[in-house]
């Protein structure tokens, strides 16, 4: 018992730092701006260590079941964890192109930061690493049009009927998603699965399967009251980061890359290990997959709240952003065409992450 609370140590650290944070809120706000800054990147990180016990336990879950439901499970632990973080943040005086410049900050961190990363050392470990190129070509459709429709053509959507368009980009991703949801639990599954040699098998499995003794029901309970702290956590980090970057020149896009950083953590040390064991089909469906159920999942659910509340989010990118999402969606269209992946593949992607954290520098 005591073993399996000292495994759970860093929930217990983010509830200790939230209790904190609720109690001392307002006297760190009348404190200044490098107080309430500390502050909040402590909370950042908070939220990092209890997000990472979320994506270990539905690491658990996802090497009872297997692939394509395991790398299934981990993209959706990481997107609800967006998603949270995102809706108690939208509450406050955030701005209007937060949930944009979020989803489009996670798909570059997805695409380009953590397959190029893993492709890249794994292609300079392992040289050429197979992997099943119907998954790459198939989140890559799908991502492509999920975006098109949810944050191109909103760009010349009048405003007047911004209520309308809504309805039905939220219809429209929710049919997107089951369909693809159907393939990829369904008849196509092998699409997104790659038949490994047994001794490679062997070799990768997650650290004996990610602690076979520990109980579904219990990775359940974390995962839901990790969720729960993490929305807490949160609530305090968004007023503390607003206040904090208010009026001190940082990057508006800046609150976004954060929630981009959280949700994808723990997804980036999966990813990599998975690569360093010659397993890329796992960094394809955790990469791709975690982009497509990004934008799939949280338009729909950002897109009800704006038509709850009736104030809508400008969700339309900027030409820069667009233009690098078309790089990088052309890029991975050619790269993960073939059924290998190379350090050159990987290097391109990772190149492109670089250009997109100097853009953010920058203001772009």
């Amino acid at each position: 018992m005591l073993s399996s609370l000292l495994k759970e140590r860093f929930l217990f650290v983010g509830l200790a730092v939230a209790i904190v944070a609720y109690a001392m809120e307002h006297s760190l706000l009348d404190m200044g701006r490098l107080p309430v800054l500390i502050a909040a990147f402590v909370l950042v990180l908070a939220i990092v260590l209890v997000s990472t016990r979320i994506a270990h336990h539905a690491e658990i879950l996802a090497s009872k079941v297997g692939d394509p439901y395991g790398t299934m499970i981990l993209t959706l632990s990481a997107v609800l964890v967006e998603v949270v973080i995102l809706a108690i943040m939208m509450q406050g005086e955030t701005s209007p192109t937060l949930v944009r410049d979020t989803i489009y900050a996670a798909v570059m961190l997805d695409i380009n930061g953590i397959l190029g990363l893993a492709a890249l050392l794994g292609g300079i470990r392992h040289g050429e690493q197979p992997y099943n190129d119907d998954s790459g070509k198939t989140y890559g459709v799908m991502i492509l049009t999920a975006m098109g429709i949810s944050m191109v053509v909103p760009e010349f959507v009048p405003r007047e009927s911004w209520h309308l368009y809504s309805t039905f980009t939220i219809g429209a991703m929710i049919a997107l998603y089951a369909l693809f949801l159907r393939m990829q639990v369904g008849a196509h599954s092998y699409f997104f699965s790659y038949a490994y040699p047994r001794a490679e098998r062997k070799e990768g499995s997650p650290s004996k399967a990610a602690d076979d003794s520990e109980a579904a029901s219990l990775s359940i309970a974390v995962i839901i009251v990790g969720v729960g702290l993490i929305g807490a956590l949160a609530e305090v980090m968004s007023v503390m980061l607003s206040t904090g970057l208010k009026g001190s020149g940082a990057p508006p896009a800046l609150m976004a890359v954060v929630v981009a950083a959280i949700s994808a953590a723990p997804e980036i040390l999966t990813a990599l290990r998975a690569a360093l064991a010659n397993r890329m089909q796992s960094v394809v469906n955790i990469a791709m997959g975690a982009s497509l159920s990004t934008v799939i999942l949280t338009v729909p659910v950002m897109e009800a709240i704006a038509l709850f509340t009736g104030q809508p989010f400008i969700m339309a990118m900027t030409p820069v952003q667009t233009v690098m999402v078309t790089i990088t969606l052309i890029a991975a269209a050619i790269n993960l065409n073939d059924g290998e992946t190379n350090a050159i593949e990987g290097m391109t992607h990772f190149i492109l992450f670089a250009t997109f954290i100097m853009l953010t520098l920058i203001g772009l």
